[in-house]
């Protein structure tokens, strides 16, 4: 196993509700929930549940030292190795409900794209909830929302509660296609154009 693997399954096996995954994404899963960050210009990127840093790596390329990369992790060992490892990225450890005070903190305005490797579908509706309500208020009427989940779970009730609440929340939501090289199989959402806060779980 490589470095970022072995730590990322022994933080799944110390907290499997918040890791979510036992092993990191893969490059064309990055590839592919990374697709919104813009070539040019210097956009606001903010990515949710960085983990050992699969969705980091492709973020910081497209980037190529552009705009400001703010990644938020609440596990403090996966921040600490993800710091170490992108040095250009503002790794922050904290919770990503607080996603509008860490933009103000940083004099930031609008995120331009959000990437989220979030375990969404582990999360209750209350959670849910409170963490869609934090990424609306960092978004603007172009921000691009983005984020995964895997193909087997697709028709299992947490899965589709949640996919509910993102056609619930935003007036676009665009499924990709199945990612076969990634471990599990994966596929990403892609959401535009907020209605408005998350609201009351459905």
């Amino acid at each position: 196993m490589t470095n970022d693997t072995t730590l990322f399954l022994g933080q799944w096996l110390r907290s499997p509700g918040t890791v979510g995954a036992v092993a990191p994404s893969s490059r064309r899963l990055a590839e592919a929930v990374t697709a919104p960050v813009p070539h040019r210009g210097d956009p606001v990127i903010v990515e949710l549940g960085p983990g050992t840093g699969a969705f980091t790596a492709e973020i910081q390329r497209r980037l190529g030292g552009r705009g400001h990369h703010l990644a938020v992790e609440i596990n403090p060992k996966l921040a600490e190795f993800l710091a170490a490892r992108n040095p250009k990225v503002d790794v922050v450890v904290d919770d990503a409900v607080r996603l509008p005070q860490l933009l103000q903190e940083r004099g930031l305005g609008k995120a331009d794209v959000i990437v989220s490797g979030l375990p969404w579908a582990a999360f209750s509706s209350e959670t849910q909830t409170s963490l869609l309500n934090a990424v609306i208020a960092i978004m603007g009427p172009h921000t691009a929302f983005t984020t995964f989940a895997y193909s087997f779970a697709k028709r299992l009730p947490p899965a589709q509660r949640f996919r509910r609440r993102l056609t619930d929340t935003f007036e676009e939501v665009v499924l990709g296609r199945t990612v076969w090289g990634n471990v599990p199989p994966a596929f990403v959402y892609h959401a535009r154009r907020p209605h408005g806060h998350a609201g009351a779980p459905a």
